[in-house]
């Protein structure tokens, strides 16, 4: 008697022997992410999710977690260094607008309140997930890594706000020009930008493996600043004077990113918080003109490899009863600890009930913000397989549960 086989092996199958053909499977890879991401975008955003809840759902379809040994005959780990330098250029010119978008005369003018409400919601999930490490440590870190360096990990880990997931709810749902879409976005920057100096002096210590490292690659970095603000943004605002972009001026931009990535590469620190630099450093007249040259190729097509490549390093043993535990206290921590922390703080610099809540919703977004930090801490090797596939999850529902939140009306 014969055994029928399920269609969606055969297709699989067939899907599989193209990789095998080396000069093209970079190709079809790179195809094959882009369509199931902007697939599964567009069916999230039909639902009404931001695409990025799609994007990061079909980059962990496309690993182990779902697809098991095909995603291996997929993506095998020969090939994987090539898309993960891809995605890593894609993570550059990303963090070089995330820098763009922030409006420093806005952060300027926001005052007391969002510095109150982003600082509160950055200490408490950074106390909590050091709290939560007692327990994870012993359990799910690497042997070799030191106690400290994981717990300030995990406080950094659970700190962020994904600043540009919130931006574009905030435009989605038309709250750009009301208070609490200002308010939100305010926050989201200040607390964007301390995290990221938080996660680059952990990274810089990790790297040193020793405080004198750290108070050695410091001053390198305020001398960076200093002369980007100091010098490069006058010259750029002199340069783009009449807001027009040629090849040449676009030579010289990539190679400032580049330059500035690598600097603080070679400092210790990473090459995505240099090409951030040098975003915020941008004059406002050049700023929506890059923008609109690059957003497209950065968002649609290299980001979309990130979100694979993230979802290639999950692994299926994360999925366990042993490690249910795990993840819901991670969870619980990250909401509470964000959520609770930024409403809390809203209330009490005098906001009403439910604009301290619609706060804590928007802060508590992290997306993909998180999975570059993530990604770092793997890279680093501070965290394991297992809590980085705990901690993407987190992100992943954090994201999802913030449009219905905001839609709940206490």
């Amino acid at each position: 008697m014969k055994k029928n086989i399920p269609v969606v092996n055969v297709i699989l199958l067939g899907c599989c022997l193209i990789p095998l053909i080396e000069d093209f499977r970079l190709f079809f890879q790179i195809i094959l992410i882009i369509f199931l991401t902007k697939l599964s975008g567009s069916l999230c955003r039909r639902l009404g999710q931001p695409a990025v809840v799609g994007e990061m759902l079909a980059g962990i379809l496309l690993g182990p977690v779902l697809l098991g040994d095909y995603s291996y005959f997929l993506f095998p780990k020969e090939s994987l260094p090539e898309l993960h330098l891809i995605s890593q250029a894609g993570l550059i010119l990303f963090m070089f607008m995330v820098g763009m978008e922030l409006d420093i005369g806005r952060l300027k003018k926001s005052g007391y309140t969002s510095i109150i409400i982003s600082h509160t919601s950055i200490m408490v999930p950074f106390v909590c997930g050091i709290l939560i490490s007692f327990y994870l440590y012993p359990r799910f870190s690497p042997k070799e890594v030191e106690f400290w360096h994981f717990a300030l990990f995990m406080g950094v880990a659970m700190s962020i706000t994904a600043f540009p997931v919130l931006a574009r709810i905030v435009k989605e749902m038309g709250l750009s020009k009301t208070k609490l879409g200002e308010l939100a976005i305010s926050c989201a920057a200040v607390d964007d930008v301390t995290a990221w100096c938080m996660l680059g002096a952990l990274v810089a210590w990790i790297r040193s493996d020793s405080l004198l490292g750290v108070m050695m690659i410091i001053p390198a970095c305020v001398l960076l600043i200093w002369i980007l603000v100091k010098w490069v943004k006058p010259k750029l605002a002199d340069l783009f004077y009449d807001g027009v972009l040629n090849g040449g001026r676009s030579v010289l931009l990539i190679t400032l990113v580049s330059l500035s990535a690598y600097m603080t590469e070679y400092m210790g620190i990473h090459a995505l918080f240099g090409a951030f630099l040098v975003g915020i450093v941008i004059p406002e007249t050049i700023r929506k003109t890059i923008l609109s040259k690059i957003e497209d190729l950065t968002v649609k097509v290299l980001l979309p490899l990130f979100f694979a490549t993230s979802g290639l390093r999950m692994d299926v043993e994360f999925i366990g009863l042993e490690y249910i535990g795990g993840f819901a206290l991670i969870l619980a921590v990250a909401v509470a600890g964000k959520l609770l922390g930024s409403s809390l703080a809203a209330k009490w610099c005098g906001l009403d009930r439910q604009t301290s809540y619609s706060i804590g919703v928007l802060m508590n977004t992290r997306g993909l913000m998180e999975l570059v930090v993530l990604n770092i801490g793997l890279d680093l090797g501070i965290i394991h397989v297992e809590i980085y596939g705990m901690m993407v999850f987190m992100a992943l529902l954090t994201t999802i549960m913030t449009t219905p939140l905001l839609k709940l009306k206490l």
